[in-house]
């Protein structure tokens, strides 16, 4: 079964064509026959009427037709006579018979002079048969040309009145997965009116479940960053007190289970931020290369404790359009990364270049890099990848993500390859400020 609506429509108008073609064809070869065969028999009666007024001579072909019509004029004398094809036609009416002569079936008129003698006009019928489906063979032939370009018709009437939709499933296919406002309805056909309705109720049901679950993230985050500071602050007053060794480990493992908390609600607060408000502030003109070197500052003695070597292969002066702050988490959560992952005595590679009107951020590390299977998910929130590493929350690259998409950019991720060396490459494109 044919799942295609453009497919259903086309094979059901080519049906109706092919079939009310074929009904007309019937009938117009049916009329088309029996007119040739009226205009054969006023023919006969023509070439009668001449034959009658002497203009022909009778038992012999009619000049100039014999060749395709085999024409010919039977004198039949008064009386009945001669051979019996002649008594057999002397003994008709005047008129239009069929009859046979000379064991062939033929078309004949009578007529009878003033004299009393008669004579016939004669026609083969299998001529007069051959030249009416001639005839109307001719006359099916518009039609056997107009249905072919009447399908081609209508697959174009099909295909140009089907692009609205076409261009609407573009239009929803082309969006970010969190555009959720509504669909044109002013310039669509009016019986895609009712469906793009039901869609931008669906779209607008969607976008309130998505707010409610924004909230409750965001309250829930902001709710616990409070006692989460208090025990925190707790962990570390007891850094003054003489404890134990086994007491000590147990302290440290508290306060290592604390940053990590704190780490993810932070995170999660930011993922709330960026879902419920991408572009927060008004966006300015933001160095890129400044932003980069002052985070890459602030992460110095991080990477001096993990023995990481970090730093700027490349660095040119490239602005761009967006708030300080999204920029500056954007490139933390990318360093913050490949630290993570990048063994020690590893290196991190910046680099800060415009390529024609496009903004370069590219990190490279020498970690072990993205399994291949995960490279499609790496963007999704909370996915770690099949090999986790430290206390990450599987946050930081979703956020990245949204950021990116909010400032009109793009990210790629990609494995590094070469002789002895491992790593991955990130390289996000922002457009450029002149």
């Amino acid at each position: 079964m044919i799942s295609s609506l453009r497919g259903r429509l086309f094979l059901g108008l080519t049906a109706m064509i092919v079939l009310a073609g074929a009904i007309g064809a019937i009938f117009t070869y049916k009329w088309a026959f029996d007119e040739a065969i009226e205009i054969q028999d006023a023919a006969l009666i023509q070439i009668a009427s001449l034959a009658q007024s002497g203009s022909f001579n009778a038992n012999a072909p009619v000049p100039e037709i014999e060749e395709n019509a085999q024409l010919r004029l039977i004198d039949l004398g008064r009386t009945l006579g001669g051979t019996p094809d002649e008594r057999r036609l002397f003994g008709l009416k005047d008129g239009l018979h069929t009859a046979s002569w000379n064991g062939q079936a033929i078309r004949v008129l009578l007529r009878t002079r003033p004299d009393g003698s008669r004579y016939a006009a004669a026609q083969p019928t299998s001529i007069r048969d051959d030249t009416a489906a001639d005839m109307a063979v001719r006359t099916l032939l518009p039609i056997v040309v107009l249905i072919p370009c009447l399908l081609v018709v209508a697959g174009f009437v099909i295909t140009r009145s089907l692009r609205p939709l076409i261009r609407l499933a573009e239009n929803l296919d082309a969006r970010r997965a969190d555009d959720l406002n509504p669909l044109p309805v002013a310039d669509a056909p009016t019986e895609l009116k009712p469906f793009i309705t039901s869609i931008n109720r669906l779209l607008m049901r969607i976008g309130l479940l998505l707010d409610q679950q924004r909230r409750f993230v965001a309250d829930a985050a902001h709710e616990l960053r409070t006692p989460i500071t208090a025990l925190s602050l707790q962990t570390e007053n007891l850094d003054a007190i003489e404890l134990p060794e086994g007491a000590r480990s147990r302290v440290a493992a508290l306060r290592q289970g604390m940053h990590r908390t704190r780490r993810l609600l932070e995170q999660l607060l930011a993922v709330a931020r960026y879902e419920a408000k991408p572009t927060f502030g008004e966006m300015q003109h933001v160095s890129l290369d400044e932003t980069a070197k002052e985070v890459a500052a602030d992460l110095l003695s991080q990477a001096h404790d993990r023995c990481v070597s970090l730093g700027f292969e490349i660095l040119e002066p490239v602005a761009v359009s967006g708030e300080p702050v999204m920029i500056a988490t954007m490139i933390r959560n990318l360093l913050d990364n490949a630290l993570r992952f990048t063994p020690r005595d590893g290196s991190i590679d910046i680099g800060i270049y415009r390529q024609d009107e496009t903004a370069i951020l590219q990190i490279e590390d020498t970690g072990p890099g993205i399994a291949s299977g995960d490279l499609s998910r790496i963007f999704e929130p909370f996915f770690r990848g099949s090999n986790p590493e430290g206390d990450g929350s599987g946050l930081g690259l979703s956020i990245v993500k949204r950021i990116v998409d909010s400032l009109g950019g793009n990210i790629e991720l990609g494995n590094i390859a070469g002789a002895g060396r491992s790593g991955l490459r990130v390289i996000v494109r922002l457009p450029s400020l002149d």
